[in-house]
């Protein structure tokens, strides 16, 4: 009866001891911190330096600044867009403003790590496809992997605070800035690319001059996709002491304080428009934007019209 059992249940007397691993995975990352510790410090005043810079500017000269890039790198009618949602976030409560840049600041470093690590991945993965088929697994993994889960290993190596709150972020928010990075350099024109070597540009010359430039629109799109990424996480973030927007609804969630948990909420979508607007602008190809250069355009446009007449 016994050997029909584990006949009918062999998964009962295997055991792959992946709970002792994690358990020494998690000793070794407590005796050893200290090795993580300079890299955990450069991160931490990084994001202190910006949250301090955001929250340093008056808010309403911050409010203006935010306008014009928005006007600069989109247009004047998503600076008007960007505009309203800011002055309405400043309303929703007195401290929903200084929230709301931290907030920024945290997303912010995190999307500039993504940035950072994503492009090179995603430009490697879109010209080699033994490369891409290495790294879609993982990307596959990072993707479907509950969010939660990322919260364990993190606090484990780095402890809690805004840096683990980023490195989560990046962890969970960089896959699709590589997946469409590497989709956009596969989606240029072979023909361009042939015409740029013919005329004897350099490997380097044609990523960074033909390449890069009209895979563009897409690259934008991936960093649109992962800002609302690390948006979405904000929240869940804020369970390992990560301040912010997100870190008022968890608290207000756990006082059952409606008013709170909305104005933190409502803070959050407000900032997720303002950031889809502008990244959206960025990546409207030239056309859209009259085949004008940067300069011509905005604020900086306005300011140079008269030199450029001269």
């Amino acid at each position: 009866m016994e050997f029909l059992n584990s006949l009918l249940d062999p998964f009962a007397l295997i055991d792959l001891g992946i709970a002792d691993i994690a358990d020494g995975v998690k000793r070794w990352a407590i005796a050893n911190r200290s090795m993580i510790q300079p890299i955990k410090d450069v991160l931490n005043t990084g994001i202190v330096s910006v949250d301090h810079a955001f929250n340093a500017v008056p808010p309403l000269l911050m409010l203006l600044i935010i306008v014009l890039i928005a006007w600069q790198l989109a247009s004047a009618r998503v600076a008007i867009t960007v505009g309203v949602a800011l002055t309405v976030l400043g309303l929703l409560s007195p401290h929903a403003w200084g929230l709301a840049m931290t907030t920024l600041a945290i997303v912010v470093a995190a999307v500039i790590v993504c940035f950072l690590i994503g492009l090179p991945l995603g430009t490697l993965a879109g010209k080699s496809d033994r490369f891409e088929a290495v790294l879609r697994p993982l990307l596959d993994l990072m993707q479907t992997i509950p969010a939660f889960v990322y919260l364990v290993p993190v606090v484990m190596l780095i402890g809690i605070g805004n840096v683990a709150g980023v490195i989560v972020t990046v962890i969970f928010a960089l896959p699709p800035l590589v997946r469409l990075t590497s989709l956009g350099i596969r989606g240029v024109n072979p023909s361009v690319v042939e015409a740029a070597r013919a005329f004897g540009a350099s490997p380097k010359q044609v990523l960074f001059k033909v390449e890069l430039p009209l895979a563009m629109p897409t690259i934008m799109a991936g960093v649109n996709q992962t800002i609302m990424m690390a948006l979405s996480m904000v929240v869940i973030a804020s369970m390992i002491s990560v301040g912010g927007l997100g870190n008022e609804v968890l608290r207000a969630m756990g006082r059952l304080d409606a008013g709170k948990a909305i104005v933190g909420g409502l803070g959050i979508v407000i900032l997720a428009i303002v950031l889809d607007r502008i990244t959206q602008g960025i990546g409207q190809s030239g056309r859209a934007r009259g085949h004008r250069r940067w300069f011509e355009v905005g604020p900086i446009g306005l300011i140079s019209a008269p030199f450029r007449k001269a």
